[in-house]
């Protein structure tokens, strides 16, 4: 199984979810576990998807992603599982 964690900031709004996880569908990356939250008006979510049978290689994924954030206004990024994992190790 191939993990990456994706997180999705920004001001809250109609439709974040449904985009970000439409995307994830229409190139077959799987979503394992999800987390979101909204704090005062903003909005926070963290996934766990398998890319294992992704369409498309990571960096595409990745950039696309980032684009996508761009077009409705929040931050998004992707990083592979080890090296989230390494980055936040104490």
């Amino acid at each position: 199984m191939n993990k990456a964690i994706i997180t999705v900031v920004g001001q809250d709004q109609v439709g974040i979810i449904a985009k970000v996880c439409t995307y994830l569908a229409d190139n077959k990356v799987n979503i394992l576990d999800i987390s979101q939250t909204i704090v005062s008006g903003y909005f926070n979510m963290m996934m766990i998807v398998d890319t294992n049978g992704a369409s498309k290689e990571f960096g595409v994924v990745s950039g696309e992603l980032e684009a996508l954030g761009e077009t409705i206004g929040v931050v998004i990024k992707a990083q592979r599982e080890d090296i989230f994992d390494m980055m936040h190790r104490i």
